[in-house]
């Protein structure tokens, strides 16, 4: 079964984009493995709370990444 795991920083993506990121992601598998691909790709999008990943050893944050508003969530 193909699989896909996406994190990304929580709040920064509407409901719509993550539809989008599975969608699209899908069709990349199928592309790649043919249409019996469709039916069985599994594709993840975790959202990882704000100061919970980092880069060579610092912290990322959305101020430090410049995102001062995060996405409308109310998007769908």
């Amino acid at each position: 079964m193909p699989f896909a795991n996406f994190k990304v920083p929580e709040k920064t993506l509407t409901p719509k984009q993550k539809e989008q990121i599975v969608a699209r992601t899908t069709e990349l598998y199928v592309e790649i493995y043919g249409e019996r691909a469709r039916d069985n790709t599994m594709v993840l999008v975790e959202e990882v709370a704000d100061g919970g990943w980092g880069i060579s050893g610092n912290v990322l944050t959305l101020a430090v990444l410049g995102e001062a508003t995060p996405a409308d969530t109310t998007d769908a």
